[in-house]
């Protein structure tokens, strides 16, 4: 299948998953995970109409997207993996969204960059739903808390919450969870669900779903590290470590 073959057959599974539960697919966002593709991977899908994009790393994001984004003015540019502290001002140079915001010491830091004149990225919180100690984000118990306090303490804006389940764990419990607390925390938006999953999130509730081999293919798999946001396959040969899809 071409580019365009694969993300026609992913919008009409995206169309058809919405319908079966009741929803408007409109109010489901594609984020295209291009993770260790080049520009050159990433240029048929633009062409085709795909606007939104999600990236693992700031630093391979700053290599591949300045020229598509000065190109075509209506792509989005999303965070997915883990931000550290010192790349705050460099991320929200590139990036429209984080996904993965998940403790105090960043929502200071891009409160500050923010308050420095920086976009104003839409941001998610990114929950630990599994509990898993090798995996980024806030405890189930402590999200709405968090929330909060971005909002109170820090002075953000939180758009919603993002998740990963564990890979041997079925994602259903997890997406329904991550509802749960978004319903606490007063949260719209919710990042949850993959390639192998995506349909299931959408079920969920899911605002936003990031799909990566569905689009692009296998990748090569990078070394090993602690999972953390984006469109990671569930099982050996998985998309991606932690900073996910």
């Amino acid at each position: 299948m071409t580019a365009a073959e694969r993300l026609s057959d992913v919008r009409a599974r995206i169309e058809a998953a919405a319908g079966r539960a009741g929803r408007d697919p409109a109010m489901v966002t594609l984020v295209a995970v291009s993770k260790t593709f080049p520009a050159e991977a990433v240029t048929p899908l633009i062409d085709a109409g795909q606007m939104v994009f999600g990236e693992n790393r700031v630093q391979e994001a700053a290599r591949k997207w300045p020229l598509l984004l000065a190109r075509h003015t209506d792509l989005r540019l999303h965070l997915i993996g883990p931000l550290q502290t010192n790349k705050t001002k460099d991320a929200l140079a590139l990036f429209h969204a984080i996904h993965s915001l998940d403790r105090d010491r960043l929502a200071v830091a891009i409160a500050r960059e923010i308050a420095a004149g920086a976009r104003t990225p839409e941001l998610f919180v990114q929950v630990n739903t599994g509990e898993e100690p090798q995996k980024a984000g806030v405890s189930p118990r402590e999200a709405a808390g968090f929330v909060r306090r971005c909002r109170e303490v820090h002075g953000l804006a939180i758009d919603g919450l993002m998740c990963i389940p564990p890979v041997d764990d079925l994602p259903g419990p997890h997406f329904a969870l991550l509802g749960k607390i978004g319903r606490e925390a007063g949260t719209s938006g919710l990042s949850m669900g993959m390639s192998a999953d995506f349909e299931t999130a959408i079920a969920f509730g899911a605002t936003h779903v990031r799909v990566g081999s569905a689009l692009f293919g296998g990748r090569a798999s990078p070394a090993p590290r602690a999972r953390s946001g984006g469109d990671q396959e569930r099982g050996p040969g998985s998309e991606g470590g932690e900073e996910a899809e």
